[in-house]
């Protein structure tokens, strides 16, 4: 039986939001404060209903292989070499709890990362960029090659069906074997699952619309299916994606006066065709369109969800005013405060490029949807893939004193000067970072003492 300090309080900590984060931060708080309730809120009814799904994301595994946007500069490594770090302690934590048989392993697969590129502007960045990685620790194990027997041989999916190379031009590759394929979605269930068994609770179709600074902590208040509810806690965590913002400046912390959200919609096209999942040994992605947002580059990825592979190719562009998937059409005017307006307003005019880009993908028909998956994918038959609604985002922009304002890439955690709120903003690759920025939320909270899980960890074996 687990005994709780909480005195005057229905909980030590809430958690809003039932997704990857919350479950990770639940389960590290659960192993430092066996004694606190945690209570975690979730507003649907189910964990991992928004970002964290499987099909809300692409389940990679950030590691910096892979990904051409977090290197703008082909000699400037210093984003992948911080995104490799920051998967490694994430995976190094996961492992812990798989040696303890605490947590199943299945949420993680080996597959290659790989880049395909095309044309001799690209083609020279990706060697330059390949030169400078495959010299890191962590990078050695990184190939090149510009023959397309080689790439063939990596993704022969990619290659059939192309032609002759004077009608589709030069290509450029790089694939490393080390990449993952990460279902998010198996991980919060597990996770959470684990934070319940430690004493924690669970509720669903809570949905917090308000927070309220007290004495000495905060009054949580929702709606549920009985009405209202008031919840009295000593420090809140907001783990709610798109919404988390609105919640934060409805606590009235000034560490958000001036911040704002863009949402920004996704699809993406998913075949399920076992035999065409199969084909693909990896996860193929490229370069971006000219001012597409970072969370916008083109990739072919295979996944490996509820015991099946699937292929999923995109993300494309796609525009609601909700700021989450399951949201509401007013989400993103909620946000709007005097403070944020001309901040949006300047990141939006120093982004002219991708206001263009957006246009362009919305005006897209089918037709040239489905051109864009055949430059990865020549074969690709139409009648194989359908297209799905991916998870909303919400960008954050925030104000900055030569710009007005500024649009962020990543995540941003948030803390109020008290120690007792924090929130996390932003998009893309808050998953695959979600130990480290947990494990910098437990320090600022004054809570970071050893963990017992981590103390035997080990990097996780993946399957396959």
């Amino acid at each position: 039986m687990v005994t709780h300090s909480t005195r005057g309080f229905d909980a030590d900590v809430v958690l809003i939001g039932g997704g990857i984060m919350s479950a990770t931060l639940g389960v590290m708080l659960a192993e430092r404060r066996p004694d606190w309730r945690i209570l975690m809120l979730e507003r649907t009814d189910g964990l991992a209903a928004e970002s964290s799904g499987p099909w809300n994301n692409a389940g990679t595994g950030h590691t910096g292989f892979c990904e051409l946007n977090y290197m703008p500069d082909p000699a400037d490594a210093t984003k992948p070499q911080s995104m490799l770090a920051q998967f490694d302690r994430t995976r190094a934590w996961w492992g812990g709890l798989v040696a303890a048989g605490r947590l199943d392993g299945d949420f993680l697969h080996s597959t290659p990362h790989l880049d395909v590129v095309f044309g001799d502007r690209d083609m020279t960045y990706l060697r330059r960029r390949f030169e400078t990685l495959s010299a890191l620790r962590g990078f050695e194990d990184m190939e090149y090659t510009e023959n397309p027997e080689t790439i063939r041989e990596w993704a022969p999916l990619v290659m059939d069906g192309r032609g002759p190379e004077s009608m589709w031009g030069r290509m450029a590759a790089t694939r490393h074997p080390g990449g993952t394929d990460v279902d998010f979605g198996a991980l919060t269930r597990g996770l959470t699952d684990l934070l319940v068994a430690d004493g924690g609770e669970v509720r669903f179709e809570h949905e917090v619309t308000r927070l309220r600074r007290t004495f000495a902590g905060w009054t949580v208040r929702g709606r549920n299916r009985q009405g209202r509810f008031e919840i009295r806690a000593r420090r809140v965590f907001v783990g709610a994606g798109g919404m988390a913002l609105r919640l934060l400046q409805s606590a009235g912390i000034p560490e958000v006066r001036g911040y704002a959200v863009l949402p920004v919609g996704a699809a993406f096209l998913r075949c399920s065709d076992p035999e065409v999942a199969r084909s693909l040994d990896g996860k193929v992605y490229g370069q971006a369109a000219i001012g597409a947002p970072p969370m916008s580059v083109p990739h072919l990825d295979r996944r490996y969800v509820d015991g099946a592979d699937h292929l999923m190719f995109g993300p494309y562009a796609t525009f609601s005013t909700k700021l989450l998937k399951r949201g509401s059409l007013l989400d993103f005017f909620t946000t709007l405060r005097p403070r944020n307006l001309p901040v949006i307003a300047a990141a939006m005019a120093q982004n002219l490029s991708l206001v263009k880009y957006l246009i362009a993908e919305l005006a897209a028909g089918k037709r040239k949807k489905f051109a864009q998956l055949q430059r990865f994918y020549p074969d690709a038959d139409p009648g194989q893939w359908q297209l799905i609604a991916a998870g909303q985002r919400a960008q954050l922009v925030t104000p900055d004193p030569r710009r007005i304002g500024v649009l962020q890439q990543g995540t941003e955690l948030v803390t109020g000067a008290d120690g007792t709120i924090a929130g996390l903003l932003g998009a893309s690759p808050g998953a695959s970072t979600a130990v480290p920025i947990m494990q910098d939320l437990l320090r600022r909270w004054g809570l970071d003492e050893p963990m017992q899980a981590q103390a035997n960890s080990e990097k996780l074996p993946v399957a396959r």
